[in-house]
């Protein structure tokens, strides 16, 4: 088979759709020798196209291309310039999310990843010019598609709702996790007399140094969408500092909120952060490389998701990974991956969530069955696994 892959987003610094498409992207290249790839991305700088190499680990892969495709915008590139390669060049399946292309000869199968469909239930949280072009080219895209992959059974039954697809038209193929933590190498925690199972010292302090985080902080990671409800775990973290005032528990504890703020930015947050004076006490590192999100994870007291919509939820899994116990929104896909290996609260509710953070923060007893049990969990979802079933839905589509 031609096989054609949408990796646009590998190199350019996002969060979870980078870590969808770089990973399956890698174990492809690690199990299947006989089919072609072809990777399609609109980078041109060689630097950069090396990089993406590298983190494909593409070196003697002779079957796997990367093409650098150039367009005026991802609109034109996607609608147009990719289509015109395609039709001179064909495929037997192409894989993309969310839109896909146009002009595409129906013999050509496409599968298009859907991660979640936020945008029809909280679409005040999104621009009106992203919001109008999701409306028309989503509904369009689901109907072009071969196959739709949905990232959870929850993202599934919301497709399978909203949009009226036939059921065999959509599969779930879980997201996974390429972070693992082990017990081989221990690092100082302050908040447990006995030190948790993560990676070397001298690592975990580098990666302290580089990105000058504090001794003690609870962490998100992720985008800064207003859907991620930062401005609740920044009201919750006030009303922990002030409950445990009289304890040394929160006495330079800060919070710290990982990831570009880029794309739909909610200002809420800075207005949050000021109005509740904890301009000190908040730290924004910026984007973190993935070799670092593991020493950046293990080192945390605390992992928190807010978020109030999510189709999966990558960074809670890596975070079960990583041994953090995790504080996370009462939310389905997060019930679906975490149940019972991490702490939920409302996600509406400050004085809950406050609760929960305090609970973990106190309890060392918690805080070691969640860091035991969310290493469990998080060994029952493999990027491997998932590459190989997508290469059977390749191999099915193909003989159709």
């Amino acid at each position: 088979m031609r096989i054609g892959i949408d990796i646009r987003n590998i190199g350019k610094k996002r969060t979870g759709d980078e870590a969808v498409f770089l990973n399956i992207t890698k174990e492809l290249a690690k199990i299947d020798s006989q089919n072609e790839y072809y990777l399609f991305t609109d980078i041109s700088d060689k630097k950069k196209l090396k990089m993406i190499e590298q983190k494909l680990e593409l070196e003697n892969k002779s079957n796997f291309k990367i093409v650098s495709i150039l367009a005026k915008n991802k609109f034109s590139w996607n609608f147009w310039t990719l289509s015109r390669y395609i039709r001179k060049n064909p495929l037997d399946v192409y894989l993309t999310q969310y839109i896909t292309p146009w002009f595409i000869p129906k013999k050509i199968k496409i599968i298009t990843i859907i991660h979640d469909i936020s945008f029809n239930f909280y679409p005040q949280f999104i621009k009106k010019t992203d919001l109008f072009f999701l409306k028309i080219l989503i509904p369009l895209s689901i109907k072009r598609a071969d196959k739709i992959i949905a990232v959870s059974y929850f993202t599934r039954n919301e497709i399978l709702k909203y949009y009226k697809v036939p059921p065999e038209k959509v599969e779930v193929v879980y997201n996974a996790v390429s972070l693992r933590n082990t017990n081989s190498y221990k690092i100082k925690n302050e908040m447990q007399e006995t030190p948790s199972p993560t990676l070397p010292l001298e690592k975990g302090e580098r990666v302290r140094k580089k990105y000058n985080l504090p001794e003690k902080f609870i962490l998100y990671i992720g985008t800064f969408q207003p859907r991620k409800n930062l401005p609740l775990l920044i009201k919750a973290f006030k009303k922990l500092k002030i409950s445990l005032n009289s304890t040394n528990i929160t006495q330079d504890l800060k919070l710290v909120l990982a990831g570009n703020k880029g794309h739909n930015y909610d200002k809420k947050i800075d207005k949050t952060i000021e109005k509740n004076d904890l301009n000190e006490a908040v730290i924004f590192p910026g984007y973190i490389d993935e070799e670092d999100k593991l020493s950046l994870m293990a080192g945390a007291q605390i992992f928190c998701s807010p978020s109030l919509y999510e189709g999966f939820g990558i960074s809670v899994l890596e975070a079960l990974s990583a041994g953090v116990p995790s504080v996370i929104s009462q939310i389905p896909p997060h019930q679906e991956i975490a149940e019972g290996a991490a702490e939920f609260f409302n996600p509406h509710n400050a004085q809950d969530l406050a609760k929960k953070l305090q609970k973990v923060l106190k309890d060392e007893n918690r805080r070691n069955y969640l860091t035991s049990k969310g290493k469990e969990i998080s060994c029952q979802f493999s990027w491997q696994k998932n590459a190989k079933k997508l290469l059977s839905i390749f191999k099915t589509l193909n003989l159709k």
